[in-house]
């Protein structure tokens, strides 16, 4: 069987130490879409850890870590993390495999995306000029380079056809960056990544299912910024929501079973694009603060708003989400009152769905009140010891949703999250 676990919302969600509590449960972790912009935190013996690319049961012993066909492959990326990892005791060549159809992400597509992100001017859509979005466009415009083609002895012949292509891209937009030093820094990449599992990974993955495994595929960014259900234009270049599992692994959609949605207690978003409910003033800033919302893969600075419960609910269905982890709920503790979006006044009428475009339309949140808790909840470990406030604000969101919140995380550690249900 394989359950799902992703982001509900513009991503940032947690889902790194979440996917890190479950890991135990289960035989294989396998990342399914998205690239290095991801960055899912893990806190290890009091250690702080970034990982972009490797997914995030890499730190439990007799677990398969594995990288899917939909996700895009930065081979410097992932060698830096996978020399950090082992300085922690962990050998990436015993327990992470990559599946020989992801495809890369060559220096050229990074200088592209750059190229790319400077001549929208103030149209930005916020890129974290990782080469993501060129490496899909390769992917489905049939130019890419996979994992596979490494074994290939014509490698480089593909990659200096592949390049000129580029060039004459990076020549249209007048871009004149020296990028020698990525392209040293790729090979040299590219040699140690020859010496790990590399691996058919559809046959690798549903081979293991036959036997009895048990999965767990961790998206990467969030649901709101799905290619096809998103934010549109400011969204990622993958599939973020549950279809993306089966085109992203190679399994069919009967062998998924549960989908568990991260939501933070609140809503944050990075870089630009439509946000019915942020908040532009001291209470946004003091969300900001407490929660320490800065991007852990570009550092910028995240926007902040209350809980979006029509986006939330849209996430929801869309993805067939069965449970609900919310994370970063100890961020609340000092707020006197809390607000929840229950529906949008979208160009003065009042919707609960979300539009389909957002940025041609007026949108205010219309907005619940709700008494604060202002108890320090951290070093709380049962969910009857939880105040009442938070339990009526976790109680009107699950029917809102019609779906529950089984979890609380209630801090950054890897014992601080609490099972409700």
């Amino acid at each position: 069987m394989v359950d799902v676990l992703l982001g509900l919302q513009w991503g940032d969600e947690g889902k790194g130490k979440i996917v890190d509590y479950f890991a135990p449960g289960y035989d294989i972790i396998a990342r399914f879409q998205g690239g290095p912009n991801a960055g899912h935190t893990l806190y290890v013996e009091g250690k702080k850890v970034v990982l972009h690319q490797i997914p995030s049961g890499v730190f439990h012993d007799g677990i398969i870590n594995l990288i899917g066909n939909g996700v895009v492959l930065d081979p410097v990326t992932l060698r830096k993390e996978a020399q950090k990892v082992a300085e922690m005791g962990v050998d990436c060549r015993k327990n992470l495999f990559i599946s020989e159809r992801t495809h890369l992400i060559l220096p050229t597509h990074r200088a592209l995306d750059k190229a790319s992100e400077i001549s929208k001017g103030n149209e930005k859509i916020g890129s974290t000029l990782k080469g993501i979005g060129p490496a899909y466009m390769d992917k489905t415009g049939r130019n890419g380079l996979r994992v596979g083609d490494l074994l290939d002895k014509n490698f480089t012949t593909q990659y200096i056809k592949l390049r000129l292509k580029h060039q004459r891209l990076l020549d249209a937009y007048n871009f004149n960056e020296d990028i020698s030093a990525w392209e040293e820094e790729f090979f040299e990449a590219l040699e140690f990544m020859r010496e790990l599992n590399i691996v058919n990974g559809e046959y690798f993955i549903n081979d293991r299912l036959s036997k009895g495994a048990r999965v767990l595929a961790e998206g990467a960014q969030g649901s709101m910024l799905d290619v096809d259900f998103g934010t549109f234009p400011f969204v990622t270049s993958s599939s973020t929501t549950t279809s993306g599992v089966c085109s992203g692994l190679g399994v069919a959609p009967q062998k998924i079973r549960e989908v568990i949605g991260v939501s933070k207690a609140y809503c944050t978003r990075v870089g630009s694009g439509p946000f019915p409910t942020e908040l532009e003033n001291e209470t946004g800033e003091e969300l900001r603060r407490l929660g320490n919302e800065f991007g852990a893969t570009t550092g910028r600075p995240r926007r902040c708003g209350w809980i979006d419960l029509v986006a939330l609910k849209f996430a929801c269905m869309i993805n067939g989400v069965t449970q609900i982890v919310m994370t970063k709920a100890d961020v609340l503790d000092s707020f006197e009152s809390l607000s929840v979006c229950e529906r949008y006044s979208v160009n003065g009428q009042e919707r609960s769905e979300v539009p389909y475009q957002m940025l041609k339309a007026t949108i205010e949140p219309i907005l619940s009140s709700f008494p604060g808790w202002k108890k320090d909840i951290t070093g709380i470990q049962s969910a009857d010891a939880l105040p009442e406030q938070m339990q009526n604000y976790i109680n009107h969101i699950n029917t809102y949703l019609g779906v529950r919140i089984t979890y609380v995380s209630n801090g950054p550690g890897r014992d601080q999250i609490i099972r409700l249900a």
